[in-house]
């Protein structure tokens, strides 16, 4: 009877074709992915090992994916690239095969599900990667039947390998390997589901602006602003504000406005003893022509002009 089952393959020497493989095909311009782990440990983040044990938790599951971990580990799969709904893989084993993993992309009423119980709980995208959440909302992220992870009904899958089960090894090997390319890039886990893990984000910062909260604005004291800048705050004097504007100036009392006017006013002290006789004599005349004319009179004996020229006259007759 003649063998059905392909010759064994040791692992050295399924390591050595799958870097030739790998090599010979990073010639030809492909951009080659492939998963590479360091030890026996496949999954070390917490995406990647909810990853894993959400496919171990399926019964449908648990026959063949022993042998997808020792061919993952052997470093077999040669190439795993994911993108929305899809994962493309090449596997070495007795031949190199070629693997496609279909991923139905998540309902919309399970993510508006998941980002309404998740509101108000995220503080940072890094948090939500590294998995540094609380464990009620990773609870809700990793739930079996309502979170992000694909339920065995959602998960197809294709190998050209000559095994006749309806997940071979090859495919287990990817479906770890997913776990593995998860540790580096936990992000590809929203893409392959076909969601936006800002998202996430966006409604944490609708729940704030409800609340009055700002979101992903933390104030920073002054020992961290001192800190951060290196600058000390406390040395120097204070800095005006440049704002500030200058006091209108206080308006001029009555009084003063007088004074004021008196001092531009003032004439010379001569001109106006002249003129203030001449309106006295006026004054005390006014009433008859006669005494009005006997003022007159007065006034230009008195007047400086009469004076200067008796002055002259004096001065002749004495010369």
């Amino acid at each position: 009877m003649r063998n059905q089952w392909a010759p064994y393959v040791s692992v050295a020497k399924r390591r050595r074709n799958a870097q030739r493989e790998i090599a010979r095909l990073r010639k030809k311009g492909l951009d080659i992915q492939p998963i590479e782990i360091d030890g026996r440990k496949i999954a070390r983040t917490f995406w990647a090992q909810a990853w894993c044990e959400h496919l171990e938790s399926f019964s449908d599951y648990a026959n063949r994916l022993p042998r997808g971990r020792t061919y993952v580990r052997n470093g077999s799969v040669c190439h795993l690239k994911i993108t929305k709904g899809r994962i493309e893989a090449i596997v070495s084993g007795s031949d190199l095969y070629n693997i496609d993993v279909n991923v139905k992309p998540l309902p919309p009423k399970k993510w508006t599900h998941v980002k309404r119980l998740c509101a108000g709980r995220i503080g940072s995208l890094l948090e939500l990667l590294q998995g540094k959440l609380s464990s009620s909302v990773m609870g809700v992220v990793t739930d079996r039947g309502d979170g992000l992870f694909p339920a065995p009904r959602e998960i197809s899958f294709d190998c050209d390998c000559p095994d006749w089960a309806k997940m071979c090894k090859h495919v287990a090997a990817v479906l770890y390997g997913i776990g593995a390319r998860l540790d580096e890039r936990p992000e590809l886990l929203f893409l392959l589901r076909g969601v936006d893990h800002e998202e996430l984000i966006a409604t944490e910062a609708a729940v704030d602006s409800v609340t009055g909260r700002s979101a992903g604005r933390k104030r920073i004291a002054e020992s961290d602003l001192a800190d951060v800048f290196g600058i000390d705050l406390a040395d120097g004097p204070p800095i005006p504000p440049t704002s500030a504007k200058t006091p209108p100036k206080k308006a001029p009392n009555k009084r003063e406005k007088n004074a004021k006017r008196k001092t531009v006013r003032k004439k010379p002290a001569g001109k106006t003893a002249a003129k203030k006789a001449k309106k006295t004599a006026a004054r005390k005349t006014a009433k008859s022509p006669a005494k009005r004319k006997v003022a007159k009179k007065a006034v230009k004996k008195t007047s400086p002009a009469r004076t200067k020229k008796k002055t002259a006259r004096s001065r002749k007759t004495t010369g």
